[in-house]
C-alpha cells in the first residue's frame, strides 16, 4: 500500500491532504515521501479490540496487530479491507484519491453513502428508519407492518411513510417480498457538511434525546457534569471524546448481528474561554475537580 501511495504522489495526488479531508481529526503521519500507515490506522482504530477488527476484516489478530504496529506492511487489498473494517468508509477515502468512477466495484456503496448523507440533512428521521430496517426485529417480519417503525421511534405514521418514500426514491432501500430491505449494510454515513445544515441535524437529534428524557426507558442512560478546569485539560477532554466517537464508529462497523437501533449524543459546551481562544463545538453532557454531576442510568 505504501508503494501504491508513493506512486499516486508521483502522479500528482496529494495523499496527505486527501487523508486529511477523509479524517480531519486524524492526520496521516508522514515525513517527506515516507508514510506511516500503521500509525494512522491505529489512531483511527482507537481502542477497538483486535478481536473485533479480526472478525470484521477476516484477518487474524496476529496479522492485524503487526500492520497496526508497523511491523509488517499490508498489501493494497489487505489495507482496503482493514480500513473498511475500522471506518466503514472505504469508498469515501478512495474517492479522495481518484475518480470513484474508475473503481466500479465501489460506486454503488459510494452513491449510497452520499444519498444517505444528503437525505439525512433533508429528512433526519431517515437515519433512524434505516437502522431499524437492519434490525432482526424488522427483518424477521413476514411482511411490512405499517406503524411498526413509527411506534418504536415515537414518530407519526405519516413521518414513517414519508421516510420510506424518500429512501425508496434515493434507492437506498428496495421493496422485496412484502417488506423493505436496505441496499448497502456495510457503510457508515459521514454527515460532515456545511455548518448550518450540520448544526440543524445536531439540533434534531439533541431534541430527540431531550424529548426521551421526559419519559426515559429502563435501558436509557443520561448523564451530565458541569466543570471548571484548565484550558489544556479541556482540550484533553475534547480529544478523549473525539477518540471515543471514532472508537464507537469502529465498534458499530464491526458489530453483528443488528439487534437494536440506538442514538448516542456527545456534547461539550464551553461557558467561558480565555480571551483570544478560538470557539469550539463538540457534539457527553458531563459536571471536574470542582463540579456537580448528575446521571440517570436505567439498567446500566
Amino acid at each position: 500500500m505504501e508503494e501504491a501511495l508513493r506512486a499516486a504522489a508521483s502522479a500528482g495526488v496529494d495523499v496527505v491532504a486527501a487523508s486529511a479531508r477523509f479524517a480531519p481529526a486524524v492526520p496521516l503521519p508522514h515525513s517527506g515521501p515516507e508514510l506511516w500507515l500503521g500509525e494512522w490506522l491505529s489512531a483511527l482504530r482507537g481502542s477497538t479490540s483486535l478481536a473485533e477488527l479480526s472478525a470484521s476484516s477476516g484477518f487474524s489478530r496476529f496479522a492485524v496487530s503487526r500492520w497496526l504496529r508497523g511491523r509488517a506492511k499490508p498489501r493494497v487489498p489487505e489495507f482496503f479491507r482493514l480500513l473498511d473494517a475500522i471506518t466503514g468508509r472505504l469508498p469515501e477515502w478512495i474517492a479522495e484519491l481518484v475518480d470513484i468512477a474508475a473503481v466500479p466495484s465501489l460506486v454503488p456503496r459510494f452513491r449510497a453513502i452520499h444519498a444517505a448523507k444528503h437525505l439525512a440533512f433533508e429528512v433526519p428521521w431517515t437515519e433512524a428508519v434505516l437502522r431499524l430496517l437492519e434490525t432482526r426485529a424488522y427483518v424477521g417480519l413476514a411482511r411490512h407492518e405499517p406503524g411498526f417503525i413509527a411506534e418504536r421511534l415515537g414518530i407519526e405514521r405519516a413521518e414513517e411513510e414519508r421516510c420510506l418514500e424518500r429512501l425508496l426514491q434515493a434507492e437506498m432501500i428496495v421493496r422485496r417480498r412484502h417488506k423493505y430491505m436496505v441496499r448497502s449494510r456495510r457503510s457508515t454515513v459521514d454527515t460532515r457538511g456545511g455548518d448550518r445544515a450540520l448544526h440543524n441535524l445536531k439540533r434534531h437529534w439533541t431534541r430527540v434525546a431531550a424529548d426521551r428524557l421526559a419519559a426515559p426507558r429502563s435501558e436509557d442512560f443520561f448523564a451530565y457534569s458541569v466543570i471548571s478546569l484548565s484550558q489544556a485539560d479541556l482540550e484533553r477532554v475534547r480529544e478523549k471524546l473525539r477518540t471515543t466517537f471514532r472508537e464507537l464508529r469502529a465498534l458499530v462497523a464491526a458489530s453483528e448481528p443488528e439487534e437494536v437501533a440506538a442514538l448516542i449524543n456527545l456534547q461539550v459546551v464551553t461557558f467561558l474561554a480565555p480571551e483570544g481562544a478560538p470557539p469550539h463545538s463538540l457534539s457527553v453532557a458531563h459536571s471536574g475537580r470542582r463540579h456537580s454531576t448528575g446521571a440517570r442510568g436505567m439498567g446500566s
